[in-house]
């Protein structure tokens, strides 16, 4: 009998120590800090991103929520180890309950032999069951390592796609500023000829912060439909020195154009160009930025 106690122990402790070897400590499984650190730090700059290039970076964010659940999975999987390692680390304690011998076995004590026959049922039932649990743990594990390499391919990825963006994000940013939409005032009643240079500056060189064109009862070209103000600034403020070459850029390409589109003449930076007498020249002070033309250009056609 003694030799019947002996072997079932040893077959339950066996099972139990297979348990205590493949689980190992959550603290080799739990998803380190540093995974979600970086998550959150590249979350961070995928926002500003977001914000600063029109939204919608849709590919960025599908990764991020890839990697997002990737990292829950393995949260998930560290809390089942947990749970299994728990059973396991009572089991083994057991062990060494009642001068070594596991309380499940008393069972086995000098009795009926068809006590003792249970008995010894009970205790391969639960050496099998032990067993199962042992591959089932290693399964969980085997599951927490695919979910970590998830994680980290998908953070990297994350990673390598906001370094491409910021790298290029002068040049999206110029890109979106191009087709950024102009405000244009007086949009009605504007001749085919005037529409037509309209479209064709604001085609080249948008955006502007505003387009000024028809005006109701002005006696000048402005009443007629006839004439433009291409701002380069707003409220009556100086541009500044990139929006005043800006403004130089749409004044020759005016001059430059003027049989194409029938200009008559520009006015830019205090001076007038009439294309039937060329060459610039200085105008009087109006007494103001706006007055003078200094933050907008007028273009007139015929």
């Amino acid at each position: 009998m003694t030799s019947v106690r002996r072997r079932a122990g040893a077959a339950l402790a066996a099972a139990i120590g297979a348990l205590i070897l493949a689980a190992p400590s959550s603290g080799a499984v739990v998803p380190l800090p540093s995974d979600g650190d970086k998550l959150r730090q590249l979350s961070k700059q995928l926002n500003a991103l977001d914000k600063e290039l029109g939204g919608e970076l849709e590919e960025l964010k599908d990764i991020r929520r890839s990697a997002q659940l990737a990292l829950q999975r393995k949260k998930d999987l560290a809390k089942d180890l947990d749970r299994s390692r728990n059973v396991v680390s009572r089991l083994a304690s057991s062990q060494y309950m009642a001068n070594g011998i596991d309380p499940t076995l008393s069972v086995l004590q000098p009795g009926d032999p068809s006590t003792l026959l249970s008995g010894m049922s009970l205790v391969s039932h639960l050496a099998t069951n032990e067993s199962h649990r042992t591959n089932q743990i290693q399964h969980t594990l085997d599951l927490q390592a695919e979910a970590a390499k998830e994680a980290k391919d998908k953070l990297k990825k994350l990673e390598k796609k906001i370094k491409q963006l910021e790298t290029r994000k002068d040049d999206i940013k110029k890109q979106i500023e191009r087709f950024a939409p102009t405000p244009i005032v007086g949009e009605g009643g504007m001749t085919p000829r005037m529409r037509t240079l309209r479209d064709a500056i604001l085609e080249k060189y948008r955006p502007f912060p505003m387009i000024g064109c028809t005006r109701s009862g002005d006696p000048m070209d402005h009443g007629s439909g006839r004439a433009c103000d291409f701002m380069e600034s707003a409220a009556g403020a100086m541009p500044t020195p990139d929006r005043l070459r800006h403004g130089d850029q749409v004044a020759a390409f005016a001059i430059n154009n003027a049989q194409k589109y029938g200009v008559k003449y520009v006015i830019w930076k205090q001076r007038i160009y009439d294309i039937r007498s060329p060459g610039w020249s200085a105008m009087s002070d109006r007494g103001s930025i706006t007055q003078n033309h200094w933050d907008h250009v007028h273009i007139s056609v015929f």
